[in-house]
């Protein structure tokens, strides 16, 4: 079984290429909305090998989840609103590597990921098995996942945060992707002080 959550700091050898590459990439327009705050790139970032290290860390063959936004990246300002809130994700296992500045990352708030319980059911994720998922007293995952993640996930009122993952430059976070999860809020004013992160949603490969 893959562990729930893995930190990974200094992930990268270049990171401020990478940063350099993620912030000349081009980003759907300012005020366009979404379903989380912030602008996604509308292209992946090249980032040649971040599969096979990724795979190597974790023991199995992963590739990135069809029709996802697998190698894009995210820049979110502090003003930056979205529909949605606490949610999981449609992979196989999830990332996110931190690519703001250093001193943004150490600013008071400047949060990585946050994980939460819903208060309602006291969950604080998907059940893995038929044995959890009768537990939980619902009789299939699409009507637990209607009533909890989708019913509440813009309502901050209905969970408590269990953690946060706190940001730092070059931290790749590897997680369960059905754990309850949000970012945490944005920061900055333009693209250099931005909360400014590369996605990664993958999928099993074959081998």
């Amino acid at each position: 079984m893959l562990p729930s959550l893995t930190i990974i700091d200094d992930f990268l050898s270049d990171p401020w290429a990478a940063r350099r590459a993620a912030l000349a990439l081009d980003y759907a327009p300012q005020g366009t909305g979404g379903n989380y705050p912030g602008r996604d790139s509308t292209t992946a970032l090249p980032m040649d090998g971040i599969n096979a290290s990724v795979s190597r860390h974790l023991g199995l063959p992963l590739k990135g989840a069809d029709k996802t936004e697998h190698g894009h990246c995210r820049m979110t300002l502090k003003a930056d609103k979205g529909r949605s809130g606490v949610h999981i994700d449609p992979a196989f296992y999830s990332g996110i590597l931190y690519l703001s500045r250093p001193e943004d990352c150490a600013r008071p708030g400047a949060g990585g990921t946050d994980f939460f319980r819903h208060k309602r059911t006291g969950l604080e994720r998907v059940p893995a098995n038929g044995a959890e998922l009768a537990a939980s007293g619902y009789a299939d995952l699409d009507t637990l996942v209607g009533d909890v993640v989708n019913k509440d996930t813009a309502q901050p009122g209905k969970w408590e945060r269990v953690m946060r993952v706190p940001m730092r430059f070059n931290r790749l976070v590897l997680f369960s992707p059905w754990q309850f999860h949000n970012a945490a809020p944005g920061f900055g004013t333009d693209a250099e002080s931005a909360r400014l992160v590369m996605l990664l949603f993958f999928g099993r490969a074959a081998g």
